[in-house]
């Protein structure tokens, strides 16, 4: 196979070029998906809670629209002209069942409030299908240009819609800012002006090739989609570096530059293979995930770091080849530091070292356990967004802030519902305990709307709604929730209590269970390869702690400076980072296992720091490059907190795998010789 992709290298390059057509084809046809509660598992009980809603009772989603001195006729005609809009089921508001012959005063008082304050009204609507369907943020967006004011319109759907526009304007800017300072990098680290343009080219391909077969997992998340670019350029790019500098070194023994190009790919082959297969089963890993985006994003990167390692091997080669001769005539001075004074501190005193990274592992661990988290999903948007300002002034105007749906047994004894209604409002916090088909008694059911008699009631079920006070996410909502389906069951031991509170509620047990889970399964899975790759009991042990000790440093550092995370970040961080940055760990001890069998424990470590140093400070500066600029850049703090993360990681498990990582194998060279195959003839 080498000697086919350096024989037909022009072939390789047009063949690449060529797959990139359907690669772009596929990516364009992805789905994508801008809600994470649909990545609940589907067996819980708010889910199945959430299909009845959207199958049985067209409540898949609902917005409340709020309008400004309109008289009653007024309101029902916008509420026809917005129930003409596709995807919308119902437009429901006071208007519907009062007017001359029915005063509102006949209603229950609390509803009175809940509807009215001052000149301003609200109608509900309710849309056939799901939140984050695509009919139903079309309908919303709709919806907004018929009220012909944004902030008018609230709820999740406009949430989602919001993160699609917004995640849709800042992802080019992702890629731009990622492969400007990854260039910047390189220019430095490489020694010819061409060799940054190819190495990105090839990654570029190997992203095109990845994101294009995404086709066939029907869709991903956004979340997904904004990382995966800026990840597997930072991911993999050690990969071509590596090759790239194999093959210089095969120069400098074999003239033939076909033939040095193949013991290249040859080397590269058996070097990064190993560290690729980790890197792969470190994404994996989030496929342990109860909450599904975990599989997504760990397929879709395992996938990546494939595609990479695949093109490193055929693309890339290719591209040094055909272009020889211009990256010859673009050669210059490397710039990046040898750190030579460092290399010689670490394996004289390696004993300080230690020592002090002894210093700072309490503190890690004590400020990676407590690192603070939100679930609250619009507190990662701007506050200055249309459905963030339309949900804050429901909340401000309306007190309408965690509105919950319970559905209980239709035929539940008057006698009963009245007790349990009354039990719900002695809960506080609650500020609206409402069964619609109770509420409606009093008013003959000829002159009540069949719109409204199909929402609060099927054959089934009938709706009780119960407002909080309490906001989404939150601790006292949390409990509170606890407490009104321990009360319902009593009565109905089927009943369901749903909506974005209780979906919120089984978010955060999910999470916290995923976040123990992940990084188990992460460890367990990347000790097993390595025990495989390596030959060696002890080593796994060594580099997984080093690489634990970057991560906790790294989420210590959270904590101390009082920053609260999204908790997807908290989960997928970790396991992303000790996936990617293993890689360092295990080039600079396959390197020392090679050398010490040839030389003493000092003399080997002198050797493999001068030779593997350059190779991770540039990869890790890499994958700080294409991860921090959009940490930067990035409003959506779901997206700017896992990247800041992981351009500050990057350079964490850089210096613990340069500094620690060499004074814990000179520490243990003895058990290491005596637990790794083949290196009881060490010298």
């Amino acid at each position: 196979m080498k000697k086919f992709i350096t024989e037909h290298s022009f072939l390789i390059v047009f063949i690449s070029l060529l797959l990139l057509i359907p690669s772009i084809i596929g990516y364009q046809k992805t789905k994508i998906n801008y809600d994470i509660l649909v990545y609940l598992p589907e067996d819980i009980e708010t889910i199945k809670g959430q299909k009845i809603l959207t199958e049985e009772f067209g409540i898949g989603a609902f917005s409340f629209v709020t309008v400004d001195n309109m008289s009653h006729y007024d309101i029902l005609t916008l509420e026809k002209k917005i129930q003409k809009i596709e995807g919308v089921e119902q437009a429901i508001s006071i208007a519907d069942i009062t007017d001359v012959t029915i005063p509102k005063e006949m209603l229950p008082e609390e509803i009175i409030h809940k509807v009215y304050q001052g000149d301003q009204t609200v109608i509900l609507v309710t849309f056939s299908g799901s939140t984050s369907e695509e009919s139903t943020m079309n309908a919303v967006k709709d919806l907004r240009e018929l009220v012909g004011d944004v902030t008018k319109v609230s709820g999740m759907t406009a949430m989602v819609l919001d993160t699609r526009d917004l995640s849709a304007q800042e992802l080019f800017a992702y890629i731009v800012i990622a492969v400007l300072l990854c260039l910047i990098v390189l220019i430095v680290a490489t020694d010819s002006y061409l060799i940054p343009i190819f190495l990105l080219g090839n990654i570029g391909c190997a992203i095109l090739y990845n994101m294009g077969t995404n086709v066939f997992l029907g869709e991903i998340s956004y979340i997904t989609k904004a990382i995966t670019a800026v990840l597997q350029l930072g991911v993999t790019m050690d990969f071509s570096i590596f090759l790239y500098h194999k093959y210089e070194q095969a120069k400098e023994i074999e003239q033939d530059k076909k033939r040095a190009m193949q013991m290249a790919i040859e080397s590269t082959f058996k070097s990064v293979i190993g560290s690729s297969l980790t890197t792969i089963a470190g994404f994996l890993a989030l496929c342990s995930m109860d909450l599904k985006l975990g599989s997504d994003i760990g397929i879709v990167m395992a996938k990546g770091v494939l595609c990479g390692f695949l093109s490193v091997l055929t693309l890339f080669p290719a591209l040094l080849l055909v272009f020889d001769r211009g990256i010859e005539k673009t050669r210059h001075k490397v710039y990046i530091p040898k750190f030579k004074n460092i290399q010689s501190f670490i394996i004289q005193h390696n004993g300080i070292v230690i020592f002090i990274f002894v210093l700072l592992l309490i503190p890690s661990m004590v400020g990676n356990h407590n690192v603070q988290v939100y679930y609250k999903l619009d507190k990662s948007l701007p506050e200055d967004l249309a459905s963030s300002i339309a949900n804050s002034e429901l909340a401000k105007n309306f007190h309408i802030v965690s509105p919950e749906l319970i559905l209980i047994d239709k035929d539940l004894k008057s006698n009963d519902l009245d007790e349990l209604l009354e039990n719900l409002k002695q809960q506080e916090g609650i500020d609206l305990v409402l069964a619609p088909k109770s509420a409606l008694n009093a008013i003959p059911e000829t002159m009540i709307p069949e719109d409204i008699l199909k929402v609060v009631e099927n054959d089934i079920y009938q709706l009780i709604i119960v407002n909080s006070t309490y906001e989404i996410a939150s601790p006292e909502l949390e409990k509170q929730i606890v407490e009104i389906q321990k009360i319902v069951k009593k009565y109905d031991k089927n009943a369901i209590v749903a909506g974005e509170g209780p979906l919120m509620n089984d978010l955060t047990a999910i999470a916290d269970h995923d976040f123990k889970m992940v990084n188990y399964a992460s460890i367990l899975v990347i000790f097993v390869l390595m025990l495989c790759v390596l030959k060696s009991f002890s080593l796994p042990f060594i580099l997984i702690f080093t690489i634990e000790f970057a991560i906790f440093l790294n989420m210590a550092i959270a904590y101390y400076s009082g920053v609260t995370l999204p908790f997807i970040a908290s989960i997928v961080v970790g396991t992303i980072q000790l996936g990617a940055t293993i890689d360092y760990a295990i080039l600079m001890s396959t390197k020392y296992l090679e050398e010490r069998m040839k030389n003493s424990k000092k003399e080997a470590m002198k050797m493999t720091l001068s030779q593997t140093v350059p190779s991770i400070l540039v990869s890790a500066l890499c994958f700080f490059a294409a991860t921090f600029g959009v940490a930067i850049y990035s409003k959506i703090d779901m997206i700017g907190s896992i990247c800041n993360l992981l351009s500050r990681g990057a350079i964490i498990s850089m210096f613990v795998v340069m500094l620690l990582l060499p004074a814990l194998l000179l520490l243990f060279d003895h058990v290491i010789m005596k637990t790794t195959k083949n290196m009881k003839e060490a010298k």
